[in-house]
């Protein structure tokens, strides 16, 4: 279809200097993060138009990997082209990257400190409440019909059963998709689907290969994966890092889990976090570019063809099936992390009146996050809960 008024080129110094100030404010999630791109890039600078953004968020929406910034690389790629998309991606990550990071340094040398566990004694069922109501407004967005719960809840309990290998019930779900959402007589299939059939087991390092190795091919493969939001990391990273090659205990992660919903990009900057603790600065920087690179690659090359191809039953049935399998091991997570999270009367009231005010008073992260810390470090005080130790 042939567009009139298309938007002139824009320089990608002013891509990059837009992307790092929404980078460094862009609090809210991936559904506000897109809206505020929508105001701003397409009603107010006219960047775009409405046609060009609305299809490149359908487009980033079948596709793995964090909404906001593939919406962000996709943008930068259709006004700045190749480098543009590299510039304006990496823009949009760098403030989130420093401050993730600094907060990982910060971790490493002060978390031992009492101060520093009230408040995570505080802040960790927040957490959890904001992973529920997130994943309630995912599955609101996409979540249609009796067999998408039902994928759903298979999901749920094999997580929280088995602990299995989140990869194979995208896989699996994907598939099942394809064969009710779609049909047997084409042959052309979703083309995420060999992609994600190709690769090993998240947790798996490679043989020999140092840490720093280890971290970029474990994140590469986590940011290939993250189906439907960037929350899909959490089951991912608490098998990997936790139960597989136990860089990380489970205190640990659900601290890295924290920064990451904390920070004003998006979840998976979780990885930076994770990679400060795991070898330091080097590791924050391998795993941040480890966790995004998937991202970059799959909006340059697989976005131009799910542009053509969008609208092939086998690719909407796959996403479908993909989704559902997405808020399934979202809620697995949510209550792996909550049995670490929640063990005495007060981090219970935390985490409901958390779920209470984000869905009554529209509380944003950061305010909810400050307000659970400081009656952590109240209820600490007071309580001096030891499974907060041994755990």
């Amino acid at each position: 279809m042939e567009r009139v008024d298309t938007p002139p080129r824009v320089r990608i110094s002013d891509l990059v200097v837009y992307f790092l100030r929404l980078g460094a404010v862009g609090f809210g999630g991936p559904v506000a993060l897109v809206g505020q791109m929508e105001k701003e890039l397409v009603q107010e600078r006219r960047w775009l138009t409405k046609d060009e953004f609305r299809e490149g968020v359908a487009v980033c929406q079948s596709l793995p990997g964090p909404l906001a910034i593939q919406v962000g690389i996709f943008i930068s790629y259709i006004r700045g082209g190749f480098w543009g998309a590299w510039a304006g991606g990496w823009a949009f990550i760098l403030p989130n990257f420093i401050f993730v990071a600094a907060l990982g340094a910060l971790f490493v040398y002060f978390g031992d400190l009492p101060p520093v566990k009230a408040i995570f004694y505080g802040v960790s069922p927040a957490v959890i409440a904001m992973i529920l109501y997130s994943c309630y407004r995912l599955a609101a967005l996409g979540m249609e019909d009796r067999l998408q719960w039902g994928i759903a809840a298979a999901c749920l309990a094999i997580t929280v059963a088995l602990r299995a290998e989140v990869a194979l019930l995208f896989i699996v779900s994907g598939v099942i998709g394809i064969l009710w959402y779609g049909t047997l007589l084409r042959r052309w299939r979703a083309p995420a689907l060999p992609l994600l059939a190709a690769l090993p087991p998240v947790g798996a390092g490679a043989p020999g290969a140092g840490i720093l190795g280890q971290l970029l091919v474990f994140f590469l493969k986590a940011g290939s994966l993250t189906f439907g939001s960037g929350l899909v990391i959490v089951p991912f990273l608490e098998n990997g890092l936790v139960r597989q090659t136990g860089w990380l205990n489970e205190r640990q992660f659900l601290v890295a889990v924290a920064m990451g919903m904390l920070s004003p990009g998006p979840v998976v900057i979780t990885a930076t976090f994770v990679g400060y603790l795991v070898a330091g600065f080097w590791g924050s920087v391998i795993s941040t570019v480890g966790i995004f690179l998937p991202s970059f690659l799959l909006v340059l090359i697989v976005a131009p063809i799910l542009i053509r191809h969008r609208g092939n039953p086998n690719v909407q049935g796959f996403v479908k099936g993909a989704y559902a399998a997405a808020i399934g091991t979202i809620l697995g997570a949510a209550v792996l992390l909550g049995k670490i999270a929640i063990g005495d009367w007060l981090t219970a009231l935390i985490a409901l009146a958390s779920l209470v005010a984000l869905a009554r008073r529209k509380v944003g992260n950061p305010a909810l996050v400050a307000v659970a810390a400081a009656v952590g470090l109240v209820g600490f005080s007071i309580l001096k809960p030891a499974w907060v130790f041994v755990k």
